[in-house]
């Protein structure tokens, strides 16, 4: 588990460390896990983080005279749970009664809150030890004070659900009666601190089954969870204002071109318009910052809408640059032209050249994903009000710390004088980690003295508009010897850099993003080289979800099963031999971005580990059963985001090239589980939408311009289109540092379904989507 040296605790009952809280007789325990910027910025690029850490520490808990524990969540809730599930580790580790825990949001703050960009998969496990530590803190505290007003020995009570009680003499004290003593204690030592054992715990780790022969779970049910299937719950275009105001902007048709000029005449004739303005962007490279375009301002949404139909604009292309001839079928020849020479070397052992001129056989392939958009259900909005020198901003972000700097910055205000309240976000993937709609909408604002603005996204502007997906082009070389063992590796792999986003580009792939699967690329090969030619940026290209990890596992796991096929070997049996004996890697000849800025002391590429939910899955889905004539089952596995994943789907092709997808069994190695049932639906979700990113999902350019406008022509899976059963297989290796959850899912999903498709049918599948490549 992660060590604690680095965990600050305070009692902050007496500061007004946050409005509403620390007041009256209430206990407030905050915690500060002093993280290194670094491994943030290893893990994202520089440049896409906000400022450093600062003293003040990170509030939790507090404790009210009437038993009320409100815990706040830094994190940005998207559906994967975060709300509850952190808040769940804090009441569970303090003993707190469920029906009497609230959970708040914290605005936007990393001075009071720590890192808040809810990407990476890392909210759970960096936030889970802090969150026990600081929960076991306050619970010793509610003893020390219940010891104190009983006169007796502190090893004497003993806390249970939601009071403290004298064990000798049955004495209770609930949680509100103790609270104003507490508030007066120091915060213990951390050395004093004991968390739960593991069966002294009702919820972390914890599954439903079958409980004195009834099915039941010990989960406590979602905070947000009935307001969500209820449609209480208040997401980015939900929060109420008077006198609101609803905007909408025309955008450059292509990256990097400007207004040159507008004819707003017919706009402002439309019913409900108030007012039609230039929005200046600021060029390449974009960053956080607007495109830029032409805002239409109304009464309602819809008035806005039909405005920005109205409006004739000039586009200055010129200023576009390359970015104006920017053509997807073009752009793929390209780099598979420049696949074929050598590029900027990554990492290098033993004599390649020699491994493959005197292999008995020489396998090559080349494989193409596609640009894609986040696309998450909630297009993204964002309302900002500006009063008195000061603005407020209520948006659906996963980086509400950057909100505020960028937003601040926009504006040429303190950082002090903007407030950034997050809502429930309808869905995330990346997208809402850039908050340019937020700076959108406070240029806008900021002309209107005082009333609040709500600037719409539509599904159009949303995927012409997004930070795309990169583009990725991967060439992979293998030498065979006469038993079918690879004696020689050669990987190039080309994709426009996230770097791109922040400054000039860069035009090959930063450390964090080699480090996503391709530097990291476990296979035991006596001769490798990896390469990476250049590959510039035409578009915003930004995170997606699990990043560069979805090309470099779609390309080597296709690429050992070809090699598998070639040798006449087991797929199965044939990578277990490429793992090569288990063994943890510690180290690699690239900088910290190589392992998600975590120490790999702490998180090595277990081999053993990978080798075991390869075993786990392929035992669990039947491996090497017999199967009936066009039907097939395919391997793929991935470790990313400091987990181990491995997924088997069993497909049937119809003679038409129908698809159906009948099972899927995902084996997962995080460490130590918190919540399994969230971890499960992340699986789920992730094993989902990964089909859609092998059998659909694909943004076109032609002529810079992207050729998807909605989800008539940006394919993403619906029902039919779903495996007929999902089955997730939990490794709980509790022993181990807690790993992350929300993308480690996603990379094994499009290689499995396609060497699952070949297993089928005999087609080899190198360039994504699918599509109709299975017809005819």
């Amino acid at each position: 588990m992660r060590t604690n040296d680095r965990l600050l605790l305070a009692n902050v009952s007496r500061r007004r460390l946050l409005m509403g809280m620390a007041g009256g007789s209430a206990l407030v325990l905050a915690a500060r896990w002093d993280m290194p910027l670094a491994s943030e910025n290893a893990q994202f690029g520089a440049g896409a983080m906000p400022g450093g850490w600062v003293d003040d520490p990170n509030v939790f808990i507090q404790i009210d005279s009437d038993g009320t524990v409100t815990i706040v969540n830094n994190r940005s809730e998207m559906g994967q749970g975060i709300r509850t599930s952190l808040v769940m580790v804090g009441a569970d580790e303090l003993g707190a009664d469920w029906d009497q825990v609230k959970v708040r949001q914290a605005e936007g703050d990393h001075s009071k809150y720590g890192n808040q960009n809810t990407d990476g998969s890392r909210s759970m496990r960096h936030w889970y030890e802090p969150m026990r530590r600081a929960a076991a803190a306050a619970r010793l505290m509610l003893e020390q004070a219940a010891a104190s007003q009983w006169g007796v020995p502190v090893h004497e009570v003993k806390t249970q659900v939601h009071k403290v009680v004298h064990q000798p003499s049955g004495k209770e004290l609930g949680f509100g009666e103790l609270a104003s003593r507490a508030r007066e204690l120091e915060v213990p030592d951390r050395n004093a601190l004991v968390l739960k054992q593991d069966n002294e715990l009702r919820f972390i780790g914890k599954e439903t089954g079958l409980i004195n022969g009834k099915l039941e779970s010990p989960h406590p049910k979602a905070i947000d969870g009935e307001d969500i299937v209820t449609g209480r719950a208040v997401y980015g275009a939900d929060v109420p204002f008077d006198d609101l105001l609803y905007a909408v902007i025309a955008r450059p048709p292509v990256y990097g071109a400007t207004v040159r000029s507008f004819d707003d005449a017919e706009a402002l004739k439309v019913r409900g318009v108030e007012k039609v303005l230039k929005v200046e962007g600021t060029g390449q490279p974009a960053g956080f910052s607007p495109l830029g375009g032409v805002a239409v301002v109304a009464s309602n949404t819809w008035a806005a809408m039909e405005g920005k139909k109205a409006l004739k604009i000039d586009w200055n292309l010129e200023s576009a640059g390359e970015n104006a001839g920017y053509t997807s079928i073009a752009y793929r020849q390209s780099l598979e032209k420049a696949a074929q020479s050598p590029g900027k070397v990554v990492r290098h052992h033993g004599d390649l050249d020699r491994a493959l001129e005197s292999a008995d056989k020489r396998i090559s392939a080349t494989y193409y994903m596609p640009h894609m958009a986040q696309a998450p259900m909630e297009p993204p909005v964002a309302t900002v009000r500006i009063k008195d020198g000061k603005a407020e901003v209520w948006a659906p972000v996963q980086n509400p710390q950057a909100t505020r700097d960028t937003v601040a910055q926009r504006l040429g205000l303190d950082t002090e004088n903007v407030t950034v309240h997050v809502t429930l976000l309808g869905g995330g993937f990346g997208r809402k980690s850039k908050p340019d709609f937020a700076n959108e909408a406070a240029s806008i604002a900021e002309l209107f003295n005082g009333r609040p603005v709500r600037l719409q996204w539509s599904r159009e502007d949303d995927i012409h508009h997004a930070y795309f997906h990169a583009v990725s082009v991967d060439h992979l070389e293998a030498g065979l010897d006469g038993d079918g063992n690879a004696t020689g590796w050669l990987h190039r792999t080309l994709s426009p850099s996230i770097g791109s986003l922040f400054a000039p580009d860069p035009k090959h792939k930063g450390e964090f993003e080699l480090g996503m699967g391709f530097n990291t690329m476990p296979f035991d090969v006596p001769a490798l080289r990896l390469e990476n030619p250049p590959a510039p940026a035409h578009v915003r290209i930004g995170w997606f979800r699990s990043v560069y990890n979805l090309p470099h596992a779609w390309a080597i796991q296709s690429f050992a099963h070809e090699l598998a096929v070639a040798a006449g070997r087991d797929h199965r049996d044939y990578v277990l031999d490429l793992l090569g004996p288990d063994r943890e890697i510690h180290n690699l000849t690239v900088g910290d971005g190589w392992n998600y800025g975590e120490n790999p002391d702490l998180y090595p590429i277990d081999i053993g580990r990978m080798r075991a939910v390869i075993e786990r899955a392929t035992s669990e889905a039947g491996w090497g059963k017999s199967v009936q004539e066009g039907r097939g089952l395919g391997l793929a596995f991935h470790h990313s985001f400091v987990s181990y994943t491995a997924i088997v789907f069993e497909v049937e092709v119809d003679d038409q090239g129908g698809l159906t997808i009948l099972q899927a069994d995902i084996a997962f190695d995080c460490g130590k589980q918190a919540n399994p049932e969230r971890i499960r639906s992340q699986l789920e979700g992730a094993c989902v939408m990964g089909i859609g990113i092998a059998l659909q999902s694909e943004v076109t350019f032609k002529d810079g311009v992207a050729q998807q406008d909605n989800f008539d022509n940006y394919l993403i899976p619906r029902m039919p289109d779903a495996p007929k059963s999902i089955r997730v297989h939990l490794v709980d290796n509790p022993q181990e540092a807690m790993g992350g959850v929300g993308e480690p899912g996603l990379p094994p999903v499009a290689p499995a379904l396609c060497n699952a498709i070949y297993a089928a049918t005999g087609k080899r599948i190198r360039r994504l989507p699918v599509g109709d490549q299975l017809k005819g």
